[in-house]
């Protein structure tokens, strides 16, 4: 089978540099820290939905689903000891929801279809989204080592070295489990096949959604959609894209992420605000790339 990882922010920027900007600056970094609790946190919820459409089988796999959430609660806990220790927000963290936005580009047919269906989409989804967990711990640890030694560094990089681990025997999980389905016949293979082109899609255009608020960012959404559409059969496209191209065009979260991020940049420093978070929302991804 072919294996997808998760690409580049606009495939130029990537899960170390983002991350040394962001151990740079305490208050992103705090925020980020809360994103990664509210993810585990969220993803607790999204397994026990998975689990209750399967009702009962395949019996591994649920058995296998229940030990999942047990450990993305675990993190959850972690996270959460941890910010409440360093004094950081623990509320729903602002700007727009990477799984939000995933499940608002699933094409929820695919998980009420027939076992066999349901059981790939679920796989495919929860393997890509792990994969980007994995990157970004993993960029993080990398970011922290870089980084001063302080006893704050220390106690986030502990934390997340304790969760990586696990994540990564997630990802691991979900390779096996798609490799063994693939495996019973050709139909099941191309099944498989697609759905991880598609749920990469899905991923990626829901990662971008969450870092790109520059101008333009509406068109480039809309790019996204169209290649996730794209890996539909031709007959499910139009539907697809008419469901979901008006929001993403008028994309409200994203105007009042733009207004938050402009707010605490004033807010911060009405020099740097003029200086630089103008001229970066005003020259769109390319000031992000440099």
């Amino acid at each position: 089978m072919s294996v997808i990882y998760p690409r580049k922010f606009h495939n130029t920027l990537g899960a170390r540099e983002i991350l040394k900007r962001i151990v740079s600056d305490r208050e992103i970094h705090l925020i980020t820290l809360n994103r990664y609790r509210f993810n585990e946190q969220r993803s607790c919820q999204d397994l026990t939905e998975v689990i209750e459409k399967l009702n009962g089988q395949p019996r591994e796999l649920v058995r296998d689903l229940s030990h999942h959430i047990a450990d993305e609660a675990r993190h959850a806990m972690w996270l959460t000891d941890l910010l409440i220790e360093l004094g950081a927000d623990i509320g729903k963290p602002p700007g727009s929801s990477y799984i939000d936005e995933f499940e608002r580009l699933i094409d929820q047919d695919t998980y009420n279809s027939n076992l066999n269906d349901a059981v790939i989409a679920a796989l495919a989804a929860i393997n890509v989204t792990e994969k980007r967990g994995c990157e970004y711990f993993s960029a993080h640890i990398y970011a922290l080592k870089q980084a001063p030694q302080t006893e704050e560094n220390i106690k986030i990089r502990e934390t997340i070295e304790k969760i990586f681990p696990e994540e990564a025997g997630h990802v691991r999980w979900g390779n096996r489990w798609l490799a063994q389905i693939a495996d019973q016949s050709p139909e099941l293979r191309h099944k498989v096949e697609q759905a991880k082109q598609k749920y990469a899609a899905i991923e990626q255009a829901a990662y971008e959604s969450g870092m790109d608020i520059t101008l333009g960012a509406e068109l480039r959404r809309v790019a996204n959609l169209m290649e996730v559409a794209n890996t539909m059969p031709l007959w499910q496209r139009p539907q697809y894209l008419m469901e979901r191209l008006p929001q993403t065009l008028l994309a409200p979260e994203l105007q009042l992420t733009r207004m938050q991020a402009a707010q605490r940049s004033w807010q911060s420093d009405p020099q740097a605000f003029m200086e630089k978070f103008v001229p970066m929302f005003l020259n769109g991804i390319q000031s992000v790339r440099d």
